[in-house]
């Protein structure tokens, strides 16, 4: 799960009026094109080349100059993602692509990757010529939201074996059902943010909670019942609430999957970040940190990200072949990698994380990032 996991808008939240913030400043040059915007990003500022641009595909181009790895977000009025790109290093660039209607959004800048971020106000005008998309990417769309349908579809079953075994008390049935209930989940993660606010109610780690909240009251989902399955090692009501409050959830995910809001862009970008996630956090073992079942998040992650450039594929070998080539190249390797840990060929499962050693898992950091350098460019790919 991602530090922040917010749906993408309609266009009558678009339209929603924006409140005045402080803290950031507007660069009085413009850069780029029309659809460029430049961000410079230091410890105490977030600098914004222009506050308005032309709807359509928009190319956000960042520069960190700060001392902290930071992060920039375009957000709706209401901080719902419209694009994000994290872990940009001190001294380094780099360039997000978005596609956008006509409205109000906030540039975020997170200085530490902490924290609600330095914000600017800008806008989106109808004025700008949207150009027309490829056909090939509105099937891509929705061949996507098809697959985000038939996961969660999927999911829903697995995930109320897994219930009855715990509000049945029968712990070893549970923990085995575990895994095979996130597969989907995890698979469609790379769109998460178009689910709305179901990301942070079934796939919460408990340090993911925010200032004020409660482990007891406000941790929800399947870590929580993780954790007591495999640390606490019993199973108690709250364990039964907690069950049935994650059917109902990922009920809910299955009604939004089929009409989820995705584009192009943010089906390249969610591919990219997720891989990212994988890469600087999930490899630490701290996504399954009681049950260990990490690997099937990691293959099932690497699936949902492959889709989404499957789809992409026939526009971004058209407008990049040498890109489209790194792309097989890289995702294959990643997958002979992580089938190395099957521990049945035929089957989903996967060696337990905590016998997988410190020079392994630096393999698999390095082979996720070997992968996320090129799929960072997809998005752009899609739109030349």
């Amino acid at each position: 799960m991602r530090a922040v996991r917010l749906s993408v808008v309609t266009a009558a939240a678009t339209a929603a009026a924006l409140a005045a913030v402080t803290g950031c400043t507007e660069k009085s040059d413009a850069a780029g094109g029309d659809g460029v915007i430049a961000v410079t990003a230091t410890d105490t500022k977030c600098e914004v080349s222009k506050k308005e641009f032309p709807a359509g595909h928009v190319e956000i181009d960042v520069e960190n100059k700060g001392s902290k790895v930071t992060e920039v977000y375009l957000l709706f009025p209401d901080d719902r993602i419209v694009t994000e790109r994290e872990n940009i290093g001190p001294g380094t660039s780099q360039k997000v692509t978005a596609e956008v209607k006509a409205g109000a959004y906030r540039i975020a800048c997170k200085p530490g990757m902490k924290g609600k971020g330095i914000r600017q106000d800008v806008t989106a005008t109808g004025g700008g010529k949207v150009a027309k998309r490829d056909p090939r990417l509105d099937k891509a769309v929705a061949d996507y939201r098809a697959y985000a349908q038939q996961q969660a579809d999927e999911t829903l079953p697995k995930a109320k074996v897994f219930a009855e075994a715990v509000k049945a008390g029968d712990i070893e049935a549970a923990k085995k059902a575990y895994a095979d209930s996130r597969i989907g989940w995890e698979r469609t993660e790379p769109v998460a943010e178009s689910f709305g606010d179901i990301d942070p109610k079934v796939d919460l780690r408990e340090d993911g909670l925010e200032e004020g909240q409660s482990l007891e009251k406000d941790w929800t989902g399947w870590h929580r019942l993780e954790r007591s399955l495999w640390q606490d090692k019993k199973l108690t009501d709250r364990d039964s609430e907690l069950a049935d409050q994650l059917i109902t959830d990922l009920t809910d995910w299955q009604k939004r999957a089929g009409r989820a809001e995705i584009t192009p862009t943010s089906m390249g970008n969610g591919a990219k970040e997720l891989l990212d996630e994988v890469a600087t956090g999930k490899v630490t073992g701290e996504e399954e940190r009681y049950s260990h079942t990490d690997l099937v998040d990691f293959k099932a992650n690497v699936e949902g990200a492959e889709k989404s450039y499957e789809l992409l594929k026939p526009v971004a070998s058209e407008n990049d072949a040498a890109l489209a080539k790194e792309l097989d190249t890289q995702f294959a390797a990643l997958n002979t990698l992580l089938d190395k840990y099957r521990t049945d060929k035929n089957s989903y499962e996967f060696t337990s994380y905590d016998k997988v050693g410190k020079a392994e898992r630096k393999e698999l950091s390095d082979a996720v990032n070997a992968l996320a350098e090129p799929l960072s460019k997809l998005a752009a790919a899609v739109v030349k």
